[in-house]
């Protein structure tokens, strides 16, 4: 009987190894077709996604993409629509970055500085309700920033099973705003977090903080300087609308939605201070005119700055997500401008003037305080990057006791396209530290000593060329 035991036993062994034996076998089968198995292939089997066009880059598979999205993630049976995403692919062994602008995503190769410090693959993903990224009919009470946080939620989750290692996101400005949403809703799915110039209004209609700010941005005699162009402008408004209107004319531009030339002139003005420290910096007063020029001069200079295009129909057509969430969730800023006395008729005009009439807003002051208390409380692997005279600074994100392994650091003299290279050398080098260590790559030496961190990838000047667009018009 005993005998019978141990036989049937070791049986049982050789038929459970011969079986793990087989099973091995199988994953290994199953590991080697993965890897043998065309990148473009694997990423086109992802239900819902599909190929607009690779574009050869050297040491890259670049692609175009469309991934299918629910219209409204509550609810995924209620339509779909299609949401285009781009992939800078390197190697699936290597960390991967998340990027979003927050507004319409570049189809053309380009890498963020974390997908450089990393030397990782890119996603980068269009905001939901930017075109082409927009559904038919657009429902406007589906784009708020849960929404938007749920459309990447779905797309790493989809991206994930390829790319296995260790993931960041990132973002400038309404980028850096979308990435810290994301960690907010999502805050298992990333390893890190890295949010460039982030606006963070929490009360939106306390705004003194901007009013401060530039009381004492830079010099007084640039302040000066500037001021006293933009007071230029208002006073010589009717010649400078002359100029406006013919302008307008000869380019077929309209005023609808904003409602008429004047308003439209005076918000370009209005914008004129805010935007030459949001993209200039403080040696660039010398290339401002004193307030004696002439009228075209005058009109050109706040043209090079603010731009006259920002307030037709045309020019506001693009961004009227962005306006419709500013009037909705994020708020807006508004500041009193003293030293135009009078000269202003309308003051800082709401977004609710720069979106369609037939878009409805209300706008939930509950949103902005919630994230705002959750990064205070929970971040955890969070990086803000600022600058010093950049006007969105002027309402950041800070850090309370709850939060862990996370940092704000200020670029000095830095404007609204401050990062962590253009950081104090420690504060740089500590930042880039952080960085490769949320992504599992940090070298051995870093580990020992954060002073010797630098990026992992080489510069490239196409890929890594900073890219600080000028919007036209007062937007993050």
């Amino acid at each position: 009987m005993r005998k019978a035991l141990r036989w049937l036993l070791s049986l049982v062994l050789v038929i459970g190894t011969v079986a793990t034996a087989g099973a091995a076998t199988a994953a290994d089968r199953s590991a080697d077709h993965q890897t043998a198995t065309d990148i473009k292939d694997r990423i086109l089997a992802i239900p819902g996604m599909s190929l607009i066009q690779e574009k050869p880059y050297e040491g890259y598979r670049y692609f175009v993409l469309n991934y299918t999205q629910p219209v409204d993630h509550r609810h995924p049976a209620r339509g779909t629509f299609q949401q285009r995403v781009t992939l800078l692919h390197k190697d699936t062994s290597r960390p991967t970055v998340f990027f979003t602008g927050g507004y319409n995503v570049s189809t053309n190769p380009s890498r963020s500085e974390p997908t450089r410090i990393v030397d990782g693959n890119q996603v980068s993903m269009e905001y939901r309700f930017f075109n082409p990224s927009r559904p038919q009919p657009a429902d406007w009470s589906k784009l708020d920033i849960w929404q938007a946080a749920s459309d990447q939620h779905r797309i790493f989750g989809a991206l994930k099973k390829i790319y296995s290692k260790k993931w960041l996101s990132t973002g400038g400005s309404k980028g850096g705003m979308t990435a810290t949403y994301f960690e907010r809703f999502y805050p298992r799915d990333m390893d890190g977090v890295v949010a460039y110039v982030a606006p963070n209004d929490v009360v939106n209609k306390e705004d003194s903080a901007y009013d401060r700010f530039f009381e004492r941005v830079g010099t007084k005699e640039c302040r000066d300087k500037l001021n006293a162009v933009q007071r230029e402008a208002l006073i010589r408004r009717e010649p400078l609308e002359k100029t406006y209107r013919e302008w307008a004319d000869a380019n077929g531009a309209t005023f609808d939605t904003v409602g008429t030339l004047d308003k439209a002139y005076e918000a370009v003005v209005l914008d004129f201070v805010w935007a030459f420290w949001q993209y200039s910096l403080l040696a660039d007063c010398d290339s401002i005119p004193a307030a004696t020029v002439s009228d075209q001069e005058i009109y050109d200079t706040i043209d090079a700055i603010s731009g006259f295009s920002a307030y037709t129909d045309q020019g506001l057509e693009t961004y009227t997500p962005y306006y419709y969430q500013a009037g909705t969730e994020l708020g807006s800023p508004d500041i009193k401008q003293p030293h135009l006395g009078k000269l202003s008729r309308y003051g800082y005009q709401p977004p609710r003037n720069f979106v369609p009439r037939d878009i409805p807003m209300t706008f939930d002051p509950r949103e902005m305080p919630d994230v705002d208390n959750w990064v205070q409380h929970h971040a955890e692997r969070m990086l803000f990057v600022y600058g010093q005279n950049d006007p969105w600074g002027a309402e950041p994100f800070r850090l309370g006791h709850g939060a862990r392994d996370s940092y704000v650091y200020v670029v000095p003299g830095g404007n609204h396209g401050s990062n962590v290279a253009g950081l104090s050398p420690e504060q740089s080098a500590k930042a880039t530290a952080r960085i490769l260590d949320w992504a599992g790559v940090a070298p051995a030496a870093v580990q020992k000593d954060e002073a010797k961190a630098k990026p992992l990838a080489a510069f490239d000047a196409r890929l890594d060329q900073r890219k600080l667009e000028r919007e036209p018009s007062l937007r993050p």
